[in-house]
């Protein structure tokens, strides 16, 4: 709905948007010097864990992730907060202190907020960073032989279901809340340390990432349809290599499956070709919803094994699940192995 909505808009005409929504990216960018851009973002969402706490440090994670996905610093952030009159204000305050913990270990300040009533729970942040402007990674970059890398596993949406059912295994718990709550923040650092520029190689040979997006409240193949229309390519991925949390396919199996996997495959699956070989429980986890996800990453491909040996030696899990084609149909291409 909303991607109807917003093609019926006027586009302002600033030439200091670097970025803007036109390619559905993860973040805006802003350019104020030659040497300087604004990178802006904004995300909250309701409870998907019961413990508080948690749930702050979680929202925190989520909402930085945007700004790591374009290579940008994350600086200053407001908090946004919708609460009801009747729950315990001290449930309030493990909320903000959960997700100030995250801001703090993101050097990312917290400057104020907005509040309101609301019979629901509601948290998350705005976020500002910084950037140089010849460094900025966007979703419109991947090019065809490019590598593709994935970081953290899939799986958060359905646990996160199963969770709210109350029928959730403790290991598949603690395996989606040390993923949702570990921030992105390595892994833009050594993806940003290692180029000197998002169109070419390091002088010393390294890595050259071209495209990057976090898989968010999309699923895998909704982040990919993304990239791969802006970059005019197209994508496919190897299933066996896709890394799935602890229970993520028990969950399908079983039925815990959001209303926003329904939606997302509704959406984007029509962009899809499968092999023959591909299990259901295994096509949908590919459209699963993910709460501070992982990054996809568009690498040239004589520096993908590199960027996944840094990543790794830096204790991110990366894993190569794909490559990227010359613009085709399908645009996004699912075999087994």
């Amino acid at each position: 709905m909303l991607d109807k909505v917003l093609g019926k808009l006027a586009r302002q005409q600033d030439p200091n948007v670097l970025v803007g929504f036109d390619h559905a990216d993860d973040a805006g960018v802003y350019q104020l010097t030659p040497a300087t851009a604004l990178v802006q973002s904004v995300d909250f969402f309701t409870p998907i864990v019961d413990d508080p706490y948690t749930f702050g440090q979680i929202a925190a994670s989520n909402a930085l992730s945007d700004v790591y996905a374009m290579g940008g610093r994350p600086i200053t952030s407001l908090a946004l907060v919708c609460f009801p009159d009747k729950v315990a204000v001290e449930i309030l305050e493990q909320i903000l202190a959960g997700g100030l913990s995250k801001m703090v270990e993101a050097g990312c300040t917290v400057i104020g907020g907005h509040s309101i009533r609301d019979e629901e729970t509601k948290f998350g942040y705005a976020v500002t960073g910084v950037i140089d402007p010849g460094k900025v990674i966007t979703n419109a970059g991947a090019k065809p032989g490019d590598r593709l890398l994935f970081t953290k596993a899939l799986g958060t949406g359905v646990i996160s279901t199963a969770i709210k059912k109350g029928v959730a295994r403790q290991a598949w718990i603690d395996a989606a809340v040390a993923s949702m709550t570990t921030l992105n923040k390595k892994a833009a650092e050594i993806i940003t340390s290692g180029m000197a520029n998002v169109q070419r190689p390091t002088a010393n040979g390294g890595f050259s990432v071209h495209a990057m997006t976090d898989i968010t409240g999309f699923g895998l193949i909704g982040h990919a349809r993304e990239l791969a229309l802006a970059s005019n390519v197209s994508l496919r991925f190897i299933a066996s290599r896709i890394p799935l949390l602890e229970g993520a396919l028990e969950c399908v199996r079983a039925g815990y499956i959001p209303g926003g996997l329904k939606a997302n495959r509704e959406f984007a699956e029509c962009m899809v070709g499968y092999d023959g070989g591909i299990p259901d429980e295994v096509k949908t986890i590919l459209f699963d919803p993910q709460t501070a996800g992982g990054l996809l990453i568009s690498v040239a491909a004589e520096g993908g094994a590199e960027l996944v040996r840094a990543l790794n030696a830096a204790g991110v899990p990366a894993f190569e699940i794909g490559e990227v084609l010359p613009h085709a149909k399908p645009a996004i291409a699912v075999s087994f192995a």
